[in-house]
């Protein structure tokens, strides 16, 4: 199977050919553990998810290496604002460490909830404080580092290609940026390697190291821990595309600084979830988390599902009317996967379930594009001319790399609804979505005369049985 993907790098599609044949090393940036996750953070897991899912299908050993950014580190990029962990400590009134622990397992939680394969290695941060400091020595000792008002810095100056995969210009940088925050600094864009003279006040995460007691820059971790992990050159980096023009310009201008080689041959980037107020973010406050949706009556499945309804690139609006279209269809795909499933066990699927499955997996390979694999899944499933089993184990094929609970579905426990009353529902679910209300009116009643009684909220139909 052929895999393009688009790189962001060359802002092209291209071929993807790892440095070993059947292996592809995969980074992933982790989650910086001082507050839940939200949905717009999640979407981008579910991304390189599927960006895994894909390679596996297409016969690769996949090692995927994620980072948890469980040291504290500043609220801006530009190594400005508050740092995270001692803020969420101040409001919580826990201890750094057991914020990093109980919101580690929070996401990893979330994950496991949307069916995000775990990663092959989960690195701490905490725990490569070594690796960050040879880093900085092989740094220091070629040159590219300087010390200022106790702190070490990278200075950009010193690698002339910094800036190329945000396409930034270093003239441009050094004329044109803002007045610097931190004034030790000899270029605006320079960014600390490690701290020794911090900020805050009761900083607890200190380490000794060659320049003093103090803590590692943010951008030190991924490029020490990856490398650790996947050698000085591997194939994929992931992340949002918020990341593209501070964090991992700062990791390439590091790590070839410090190695004298390319690094990452493919840079990968999710769009962002947008809601009423534009890009999703924790700063505002207020934010949708996994278990919000859940309590409102959502499963991850739905939202997995929702998710998988643009392609990675695209940047999606999340509202919740979005949201109850995407439940409803997932509903009524599983609902067609119990009525192939009651047909027999699955068969191997013939000349017809193949070509859907081919055409699958080209849309698949083609960077990813979800869209188009879902449209060859209902296909599939609404072709009444291909056996039913044929038809359930080339959906089952395609949920390896979707993930949208087809293989798990089940038949309703007793005491559940039968499927005919759930179908009545979906309908008229379907029908108010397209404002069809004769239509939900007459299916209500019809819901009612059989004992089911049916409310409308904000965020979705609920049924209850008439005692």
């Amino acid at each position: 199977m052929k895999i393009n993907l688009y790189s962001t790098m060359d802002r092209e599609v291209r071929e993807f050919i790892p440095l070993e044949d059947t292996r592809a090393g995969m980074y992933a940036c982790g989650p910086t553990v001082y507050n839940y996750a939200h949905v717009g953070n999640l979407r981008t897991y579910i991304f390189e998810d599927i960006l895994r899912r894909t390679l596996e299908y297409a016969g690769y050993r996949v090692e995927h290496v994620m980072n948890v950014t469980d040291v504290g580190h500043l609220t801006d990029d530009q190594d400005d604002g508050e740092d995270k962990m001692l803020k969420s400590s101040r409001e919580t009134g826990m201890s750094v460490w057991d914020i990093a622990d109980y919101y580690t397992k929070s996401f990893f939680s979330d994950l496991s909830r949307l069916r995000a394969l775990e990663p092959t290695v989960v690195c701490r941060a905490t725990d490569h404080i070594e690796d960050m400091i040879a880093l900085v020595k092989r740094l220091e000792e070629r040159g590219h580092t300087y010390e200022s008002g106790g702190n070490i810095y990278f200075s950009i100056d010193t690698f002339p290609q910094y800036g190329r995969l945000a396409r930034l210009q270093l003239d441009d940088l050094q004329s044109g940026a803002r007045i610097a925050v931190d004034e030790n600094k000899r270029n605006p864009k320079d960014f600390v390697l490690w701290f020794t003279k911090s900020k805050f006040e009761n900083q607890v995460m200190l380490w000794d190291s060659p320049w003093g007691k103090g803590y590692p820059g943010w951008h030190l971790e991924c490029s020490a821990m990856s490398m650790k992990y996947l050698g000085e050159q591997f194939d994929i980096h992931c992340g949002g595309t918020d990341h593209i023009s501070v964090h991992h310009t700062n990791e390439i201008a590091q790590s070839e600084a410090a190695t004298g080689k390319p690094w990452v041959r493919w840079w990968c980037h999710g769009e962002f979830l947008l809601d009423e107020t534009g890009k999703m973010s924790k700063s505002k406050g207020d934010f949708l988390t996994l278990d919000f949706l859940e309590k409102q009556g959502y499963e991850a499945d739905d939202y997995r599902y929702f998710c998988l309804g643009a392609h990675y690139r695209s940047q999606l609006r999340f509202s919740f009317e979005a949201l109850d279209h995407a439940r409803t269809s997932r509903k009524n795909l599983i609902s067609r996967i119990l009525e192939l499933k009651r047909s027999g066990v699955p068969l191997p699927p013939g000349p017809e379930a193949s070509e859907y499955l081919g055409r699958f997996e080209q849309h698949a390979g083609e960077d990813l594009n979800m869209p188009r694999c879902l449209s060859e899944l209902w296909g599939l499933v609404k072709d009444s001319s291909i056996p039913p089993q044929q038809r359930l184990a080339a959906a089952y094929q395609m949920d390896t790399i979707l993930a949208v609970g087809i293989r798990e579905a089940e038949q309703p426990e007793a005491g559940e609804l039968d499927e005919e009353l759930q179908e009545l529902i979906l309908q008229r679910e379907e029908a108010r979505r397209q404002k069809e209300y004769s239509r939900a009116d007459e299916l209500r009643d019809i819901l009612l005369k059989r004992g089911i009684e049916i409310q409308d909220t904000p965020s979705g139909t609920v049924w209850k049985k008439r005692v």
